[in-house]
Parts: structure tokens; C-alpha cells; sequence
């Protein structure tokens, strides 16, 4: 017989907030139970809601704050509460950040037994409408009577009900209604899956994930609210590489970096969600590689090259390595377009084993590094026997960081000199992080 399902209690319950876990929510002890509660600030007085009890811990949120932290903030997105985008809107941006170097140097504390030895100072930017990567959801709910547009609602799969979002950027951001009304108008409604979203520096890209054969009818609908927008349109059918320009006739997305350097790229590769951030980490990786003529380089998980080519522009050589072949296809690309000729591209699965691989065989005195967020630490044992002097790890999760940091540093012989937070993500707990390793 199944377990029945312990009725949560209905009355709000009073807790005192002592930290705040990595995730953004405010942790508390209730009858010694560790609690999670969305909405609350370390040193908080407040009343909660249970949202979840299980045997090792409870969830809830917010429903009164009777004693407000000095970093608490009025929220200035509507939806804040409820839309699962972000975590952290009713905390003070510098707060933000210093939370985010706190998790930093606590993963580095308690799982490489080491602190840089120096913690540079963060890399900020804009506040809101910065996000010009994102993958929206799309359906209609019948309940509501209309389409829904945007992010899930925190910690469930549906939808949340928004209006429009402040974190994206206002081509998108302040458009959810008229996206919304756009796809309720058409013949397909319930078979627009989602909207892979990509901005560069002048435009807006919509890629829409169609169920189901778009007619003309619905093709010219979409068609003219592109026009009206001035958006690049596209339909996806089924895979990736099913995606297909609707409107106009020819597009092409690019970004500059370097001052006069363009990034060309396609509306579903990835790309950094936060531009000014980006330009300012690539301009800290100059900087911290320590750049000159004579220098060769190594670099991996390249993509389309954002960090290759202006490292390119000052070393004598960069070899490059990627997984995706398109990736590398449209890096070569950028490389030619932008008259850059000393830079060698590889197609590599940095995941596996790259023993014999004709790259390893290289001389190289500086090696950067930007992995996805399950890190490096497959590869790391092939680059160490490289030795080069200086290493530069750029990271999205700092779990992973610190787990390679304790394989650099403790096995490898290599000291973290210097280590720092990026604010890549504003408002949420998505830590962006760069270290540098000096042998």
C-alpha cells in the first residue's frame, strides 16, 4: 500500500534566517530541520508558507517579512514572486554580487582546501534588459484563455503567467504580450513549443519551435509582426539543424568585441547572454594571461572563437579546440572575415579521451580553458603535461571549478594566484567566475 502524503500545514510558521543557500533561498532551522524559503535574506525575521516537507529537509516561501534585512530590495519585476528567471531581484545588486564571490571562495575553501591568493575585484554591468540569450516557453492554457510566453514558475513545470520580463532585453522583454497574442491568433497555438530567443549588437532573432506544419496563412502572420518588429524569424520543425529563416531573406547576427573584431554567428549557437560582461571578461583574459608576440597558445572549448581571436591579435600562435564541428566551421569563418591567419581550429570531444590527438603534440606557454558546467576534469590530466606557465579557467559553475582546482593546485603543482566573480546573470545565483593558475 502506497505511503499516504503528509498533509502540509495551511498557517503561515515564523522563522529567523541565518544564511542564504547557493541556490538564492533563505536557510533557516525549524524543530532542527534544515528549511529552504524562497523570498527570505540572512537575518530576516519572516512567516512562510511550506511548500514541500521531507525527511532530511522543507521547502516554503515568503508570505510576511517581519524584521527586513539592510540588502533587501522592492523587486522591480511584477512577476518576481512566481517567475523561476530569477532568484535574487529582492536583494541589493551589491549584496548580489558579494554573495556570489562568498560561494566562490566557499567551494574553493571546502573542496580544494584553498583560497586564491588573490580575489579580484567583480566584474559588474547593467541591471536589467541584459539578457540577449534565453528559451522561452510557449502554451496555451485553456484556463487562463490565452498563450503564456516566458520562464516556469519557480520550483514547478508550468508556465508562469507573465506580462513582461525585465531581465531580457526589451526587444524581447516588453514584447511578451504582443508574442502571446501574436501565437493565439494563429492556427497552430497549441503547437508552438517554444522561443529560442538571440540578440546582437543591432538585431533581434526568434527561432519558433513548431509542432506541426506552419500554413501560409499562419506564415504570413508571423511574417508581418516581423516586419512591424524588425525580427529576424525562423521556424523549427524538428532538430537543430531544421531551423529555417522565415523573415527576411537573408540575416546575419554579429557582435563586436575587441573594438572592431565581429563575431558572426547563428541564432541557436550559444552565445554569452550578457554583452558588456562578456567584452569586460575578455579584456580581464588579456590581462591575466599576460599577454606577447612570442606567446603560443592553447585554447579549449573555443566555440566561435570570443576569446580566440583577440588573443590571436597579440601571441605568435593559438590552436583552438571545440567539440561541435558547426561551432568550429562558422570560428574558422570569423577567423577569415576578420583577416586573422595565425589561429589553428580543432574538432574535438573534449569529454572523452583525447590521448594522440595531433593538437596535444603542440609547444604552448599559455593555456585558457572555458568549460561547460560540468568542468574540465576529464581533459586536465593531458594538459598539465603540457607545462605551461599560466593557465586561465573561465567557469559557470564554481562546484566544478573548485573540484579542478583541487586536481591543479593539490596534484599538478600549479598555484591559484588570482580568482574572481563575473555578474554574467544579475538576479540570479548563476555564478560566472575566472582563475588564473601559474605554474
Amino acid at each position: 500500500m502506497a505511503r499516504r502524503k503528509k498533509k502540509l500545514p495551511t498557517e503561515p510558521v515564523t522563522a529567523t534566517i541565518e544564511s542564504l543557500s547557493p541556490e538564492g533561498r533563505g536557510v533557516a532551522r525549524i524543530d532542527g530541520k534544515t528549511t529552504f524559503i524562497s523570498g527570505a535574506l540572512p537575518g530576516e525575521e519572516v512567516r512562510f508558507i511550506y511548500e514541500n516537507i521531507r525527511s532530511k529537509f522543507s521547502e516554503g516561501h515568503v508570505h510576511e517579512v517581519l524584521k527586513a534585512s539592510d540588502d533587501r530590495v522592492e523587486a522591480k519585476c511584477l512577476h518576481a514572486h512566481i517567475c523561476g528567471g530569477c532568484s535574487l531581484q529582492h536583494m541589493n545588486a551589491d549584496a548580489q554580487i558579494k554573495h556570489k564571490e562568498s560561494i566562490l571562495l566557499g567551494h574553493f575553501k571546502h573542496l580544494a582546501k584553498i583560497q586564491p591568493d588573490e580575489v579580484l575585484k567583480p566584474l559588474t554591468g547593467p541591471l536589467w534588459g541584459y539578457r540577449k540569450k534565453a528559451r522561452l516557453g510557449v502554451r496555451y492554457v485553456r484556463k487562463k484563455g490565452r498563450v503564456l510566453v516566458g520562464f516556469r514558475e519557480k520550483g514547478t513545470s508550468y508556465l508562469a503567467e507573465l506580462e513582461q520580463c525585465e531581465v531580457l532585453h526589451p526587444s524581447v522583454g516588453l514584447q511578451l504580450m504582443d508574442l502571446s497574442r501574436l501565437i493565439g491568433d494563429l492556427n497552430c497555438y497549441e503547437s508552438i513549443a517554444q522561443i529560442e530567443v538571440a540578440v546582437d549588437d543591432t538585431h533581434c532573432a526568434l527561432i519558433f519551435r513548431n509542432l506541426i506544419e506552419v500554413n501560409e496563412q499562419d506564415r504570413n502572420k508571423l511574417i508581418e509582426f516581423a516586419k512591424q518588429n524588425n525580427i529576424e524569424l525562423y521556424l523549427q520543425p524538428k532538430g537543430p539543424n531544421t531551423v529555417t529563416l522565415l523573415y527576411p531573406d537573408v540575416a546575419d547576427l554579429s557582435y563586436c568585441i575587441d573594438d572592431d573584431l565581429d563575431i558572426h554567428f547563428k541564432p541557436a549557437d550559444f552565445t554569452q547572454v550578457n554583452s558588456e560582461i562578456n567584452i569586460k571578461m575578455i579584456e580581464r583574459a588579456i590581462e591575466l594571461l599576460d599577454l606577447n608576440k612570442s606567446d603560443r597558445i592553447l585554447e579549449l572549448f573555443c566555440g566561435l572563437g570570443n576569446f580566440t581571436l583577440p588573443l590571436a591579435r597579440r601571441v605568435a600562435s593559438v590552436v583552438a579546440v571545440e567539440g561541435d564541428k558547426s561551432l568550429i566551421d562558422r570560428a574558422n569563418d570569423n577567423a577569415e572575415k576578420n583577416n586573422i591567419s595565425n589561429v589553428t581550429y580543432h574538432v574535438a570531444n573534449l569529454m572523452e579521451d583525447v590521448t594522440g590527438l595531433p593538437w596535444l603534440k603542440g609547444d604552448y606557454n599559455k593555456i585558457l580553458i572555458d568549460p561547460p558546467r560540468s568542468g574540465a576534469i576529464e581533459v586536465l590530466p593531458h594538459i598539465v603535461k603540457l607545462g605551461a606557465k599560466r593557465l586561465l579557467y573561465i567557469s559557470c559553475n564554481p562546484a566544478t571549478l573548485a573540484r579542478d582546482t583541487d586536481y591543479l593546485v593539490n596534484e599538478a603543482g600549479y598555484q591559484l594566484v588570482k580568482a574572481g566573480v563575473m555578474d554574467m546573470f544579475p538576479h540570479t545565483a548563476h555564478v560566472e567566475s575566472i582563475a588564473l593558475f601559474v605554474k
